[in-house]
């Protein structure tokens, strides 16, 4: 498996991803990536910046797409009920989703550690996460790889998300 950067022509498969998601999320009554979000546009946009990334199998198959960005996050600025582990630099995952026929194989596992790989190739000390209070099963996730819960931070819309961080060591 590898992780690369997604491509404008790997949109369709991405978007499949999100939908497959976004029914999870509807079934099980969790209000994430609900309102056409994230939508055709936001990936689109994702990729132009350079931030979309999709693991693949040795087929090329599209198995999990995510956002991964080294810029800091204007919503990680303020953090209530806890605080960061660090202020260093950081990178910060959004848009992890992973393809419904290979859920629970580890997938979102081998997402986040290739992406430990990348800040330590980078020399980037930490890795930061929001996701919903509902999305338990991101928040196990989290933990199961070493995340440790932080706080609560604030989208745009003013929505509370859990916040997480990991220490990478470089």
């Amino acid at each position: 498996m590898e992780l690369r950067k997604a491509t404008m022509q790997d949109i369709p498969a991405i978007m499949e991803i999100i939908r497959e998601a976004q029914s999870y999320f509807k079934e099980n009554e969790i209000n994430q990536w609900q309102n056409n979000y994230p939508n055709h546009s936001t990936i689109e946009k994702d990729i132009e910046n350079a931030y979309s990334y999709v693991l693949v199998d040795n087929n090329n198959t599209i198995l999990a797409t995510v956002s991964i960005s080294f810029d800091s996050d204007t919503n990680y600025e303020q953090i209530i009920n806890g605080s960061w582990l660090t202020n260093e630099a950081y990178a910060v995952i959004h848009r992890l989703a992973v393809k419904n026929t290979v859920k629970g194989q580890g997938i979102s596992s081998i997402v986040l550690r290739e992406i430990e790989n990348m800040c330590h190739k980078n020399n980037i000390p930490s890795i930061k996460v929001d996701t919903h209070e509902q999305n338990t099963s991101m928040q196990k996730l989290l933990q199961k790889n070493d995340f440790q819960y932080c706080g609560i931070i604030f989208v745009a819309d003013q929505s509370p998300r859990v916040a997480f961080e990991k220490l990478i060591s470089i």
